[in-house]
């Protein structure tokens, strides 16, 4: 009996050892290459005065805004792009962050599909493009970066976008201001295939 109670042992051992052995969940392939580009060519487009300065102005304007306030230019943005009526979107692609967006994805050669930075509560302060949303705040981009406190770039699943039949994904990141502060976040959509 003792002598079975040792093989049981034993065998529960080896398959710990077996199992540790096993190689981790590897990443899909494109994860590093994204990483790459995002570290490579989008983060010093980011970290540029421009940039930076447009992401402090606006954060310095909606210091004490609340989340019902957030909701409600949320709303009014959506209501906005769904009706084609484009006030207040026309007013932040006018921005001249905007335009230096606008101009960054215009030279990608096709790699960049959508580009913007929001300020420290997830809203948009430039964009290169009409965004679904006006607030990112309650979106993984924006929680799982500057919400986290991560300075990790968020490299979200791959999809294949329907009228393009490119494959892209989104990847995420926090900014930081001269002074080794987060002061928001930058998204950029990225044709995998372009890159």
């Amino acid at each position: 009996m003792a002598r079975w109670g040792y093989v049981a042992v034993v065998a529960v051992g080896l398959a710990a050892c077996l199992l540790s052995l096993t190689p981790a969940r590897a990443e899909p392939a494109y994860i590093s290459l994204v990483r790459d580009y995002v570290e490579t060519r989008i983060r010093p487009m980011v970290e540029t005065p421009l940039v930076l300065k447009a992401i402090a102005e606006q954060n310095a304007k909606f210091t004490d805004v609340s989340e019902i306030d957030l909701r409600v230019l949320d709303e009014t943005y959506r209501s906005e792009v769904d009706r084609h009526h484009l006030q207040m979107v026309q007013l932040l692609l006018d921005k001249s962050v905007s335009n230096y967006l606008k101009t960054r994805q215009d030279a990608s050669q096709g790699a960049i599909v959508e580009f913007f930075v929001t300020d420290s509560h997830g809203l948009n302060v430039g964009q290169s493009t009409i965004t679904a949303d006006y607030w990112q705040g309650d979106e993984e981009k924006y929680l799982r970066t500057f919400a986290d406190g991560s300075r990790e770039i968020f490299i979200d699943r791959a999809e294949r976008n329907q009228s393009t039949q490119m494959l892209e994904t989104q990847a995420s990141f926090v900014v930081i201001d001269e002074e080794d502060r987060p002061i928001g976040v930058a998204t950029v959509t990225i044709a995998i295939d372009a890159l």
